[in-house]
């Protein structure tokens, strides 16, 4: 596929525009339901970032179930925990998708984020120098910003910087997608394309 550089943004203290955008953005999310809200919006974001030239891989909501409980205290880990952990290790961008489950993001999502743990070592620590796109959907606007505040967090705990937009879907209230699974809510579609694109521009050199 050609690659395409990414669409000019405003520049400031985060993002600054590049030639040389991320080569690979790794995202993970969903639920145990095949085809969750929030993988499809994860899906989205990640449609949009290989349009402007990445490499995309995705852990969906089938790929979480498969990994046990992190366990801290065992260094053993499946093919599918070292596949997980070695993409995010190799990824120059991230996003993660949940849905709200009382207010904070899920187990599914929270226990493959704890498996990034294996990361702390790394001479790039976590998320460490990366951009961090989030996405919630959730059953009202509450649990959808406290969800994102929530995850907003981990991501600054584990060194990441979260994009500016975060897509946040209230699925009382909206329906971003027609029966045959295309994005067709624009208001959700322009947060999905401006959120890809500060991924793909997002360097961590000084502005001068």
């Amino acid at each position: 596929m050609a690659r395409k550089k990414a669409a000019p943004l405003e520049e400031n203290a985060m993002t600054v525009i590049s030639s040389a955008a991320p080569r690979r953005v790794v995202g993970l999310g969903g639920t145990f339901r095949q085809a969750s809200s929030s993988e499809r919006i994860v899906r989205a974001v990640l449609a949009e970032c290989a349009a402007l030239g990445a490499e995309t891989v995705m852990f969906d909501g089938a790929a979480l179930a498969a990994l046990p409980h992190f366990n801290p205290e065992g260094p053993d880990r499946t093919p599918e925990e070292q596949a997980l952990v070695e993409a995010v290790r190799s990824a120059d961008g991230i996003v993660i998708g949940s849905p709200g489950y009382h207010g904070g993001y899920s187990g599914l999502v929270k226990n493959a984020i704890d498996l990034l743990e294996d990361l702390r070592g790394d001479p790039r620590v976590y998320f460490d120098g990366r951009p961090v796109g989030l996405v919630v959907t959730a059953a009202g606007w509450q649990a959808c910003g406290t969800t994102l505040s929530a995850m907003r967090d981990v991501v600054h705990a584990m060194r990441g910087w979260p994009t500016p937009v975060g897509v946040a879907v209230n699925s009382v209230e909206q329906k971003p997608f027609a029966p045959d699974g295309t994005l067709t809510d624009e208001g959700i579609a322009r947060a999905v394309r401006a959120q890809a694109e500060q991924i793909m521009g997002f360097r961590t050199e000084a502005v001068a």
